[in-house]
């Protein structure tokens, strides 16, 4: 769309009813603050500039917006007089001159930009107020989006509504555009004559209009409209998101077994013929290839998990973990900043941090790297084609070689050669009737413990 616009987002609220010490828009969704789902949205309506009312926690809503390369200037909403004196706080922004203004809220991270888009349109096709509306069964305490001959004549608040304007289901989602060369002068124009004393901008239609203005509606899903006021409507949220991503990705290809059970972040990539088990959580930056397998129980951020490998079942992937083509991390393994080798194996109870492991490599039952000393982190690179027998600790910085075979039980503190096989552990040794001996004596201090005990 060639014309210049300028999208205002309201987000000063004080998270009163969140309960919350921080800004209501930076709880999280998807693990991603809910402002920067809606700056998202805005983002792909081509808008590069964005003014952005804040209250507290100023600095931080501001960080969490800045997204998608929108140019974002922060205006402090110093007192709480309605959205109109809202709005009204980017009047600096505003007086710039663009062709469109784009009015949203920081507290609806279902937004796309669909409804954005055709607010947008509704302003290039003449009109001087488009707000955005969505039709429910439940319009409750929603204002009513009164609508005549095509055009949109007024927004009346439910408590001041007639039975008439009552069985209206077409509501008002506080989203709209102003034409951008009257904006000021309509916005200047709300007045505060109502019980709370405050400016709302819903008066715009009716001030617009009485200026030979034109004012229309356009539909959104109900859905995308769909706010955060506490906590219980902020998992609401999260449901419905989870929800709408999970039967994308279904759609693309990927099989879930139990969706509902599957937790998804807002940047997660699953490709095609990936198979995804019961109660896996996904934490940012996860990036599983087609043809993968995600085993139950699984958790998994900032890692890379290439095609035909294999995660889980209760398997921990954290950030830095990349699994080439065929390998496996097994249950109750964990791995952070390793790279696993293709059809290397690390099957079961065993830690891989700050390590390499080459391809074809066996890493068995209990094994750890011993990456830190409490002060500084060291790495592990073990070569190809290596054996490392169970309950072994190897201690960085160490380097295995191509071949190498690692004894069970070993505590591994110099590098071994390639094809070499190192010890690291007591040799045994057998006291024949010790074990005897052993049980004699201990019971002998019960015993007298006892007796001890009876006088």
């Amino acid at each position: 769309m060639e014309r210049s616009c300028l999208a205002i987002i309201l987000a000063a609220g004080d998270s009163t009813r969140m309960k919350s010490s921080m800004s209501k828009v930076l709880h999280p969704i998807a693990s991603r603050p809910m402002i920067a789902h809606v700056m998202e949205a805005i983002a792909k309506t081509d808008i590069s500039v964005a003014a952005l009312v804040v209250g507290r926690n100023a600095d931080e809503v501001s960080a969490a917006a800045s997204i998608g390369g929108i140019a974002v200037e922060s205006y402090l909403q110093k007192e709480r007089l309605g959205t109109g004196h809202a709005v009204l706080a980017a009047r600096e922004a505003i007086a710039r001159g663009y062709d469109d203004i784009l009015v949203a809220y920081g507290d609806v991270p279902l937004l796309t930009d669909a409804p954005l888009r055709a607010a947008r349109q509704g302003l290039a096709d003449g009109n001087d107020v488009v707000v955005i509306g969505f039709h429910t069964d439940n319009p409750n305490a929603y204002g009513r989006l009164l609508v005549k001959d095509g055009e949109l004549i007024a927004i009346r608040e439910a408590k001041d509504a007639t039975d008439a304007e009552l069985a209206v289901t077409w509501c008002n989602s506080g989203l709209m555009a102003i034409n951008g060369r009257k904006a000021l002068d309509l916005l200047d124009r709300i007045g505060n004559n109502n019980a709370k004393g405050e400016y709302y901008l819903t008066d715009l239609v009716e001030i617009a209009r009485s200026l030979g203005g034109r004012a229309v509606a356009v539909d959104a899903p109900e859905v995308e409209m769909t706010g955060c006021n506490n906590r219980a409507e902020l998992a609401f949220i999260e449901r419905l998101w989870q929800e709408r991503r999970r039967h994308e990705l279904m759609l693309s290809g990927v099989t879930m077994i139990a969706p509902e059970t599957v937790f998804l972040a807002y940047d997660t990539v699953i490709g095609q013929d990936a198979m995804i088990e019961p109660n896996v959580v996904f934490g940012p930056g996860a990036v599983i290839e087609g043809g993968a397998i995600v085993h139950a129980f699984s958790h998994i951020e900032g890692a890379h998990v290439s095609a035909g490998a294999t995660v889980g079942p209760f398997a921990r992937l954290r950030p830095g973990a990349d699994l080439a083509s065929g390998a496996k991390v097994g249950n109750f393994c964990e791995v952070k900043n390793g790279k696993i080798g293709e059809d290397a194996k690390v099957s079961h109870l065993t830690y891989i941090g700050d390590a390499t492991i080459g391809a074809g490599s066996n890493i068995g039952a209990g094994t750890i790297t011993c990456n830190y000393d409490g002060v500084n982190k060291y790495e592990t690179h073990i070569g190809a084609n290596a054996f490392v027998g169970s309950n072994s600790s190897l201690v960085a910085p160490l380097r295995i070689g191509d071949g190498a075979y690692i004894a069970s039980g070993s505590v591994i503190t110099d590098d071994v050669p390639a094809d070499a096989l190192a010890f690291g552990r007591a040799r045994q040794e057998v006291k024949p009737e010790r074990a005897k001996l052993v049980r004699e004596r201990a019971l002998a201090i019960k015993a007298a413990k006892k007796g001890a005990g009876s006088h």
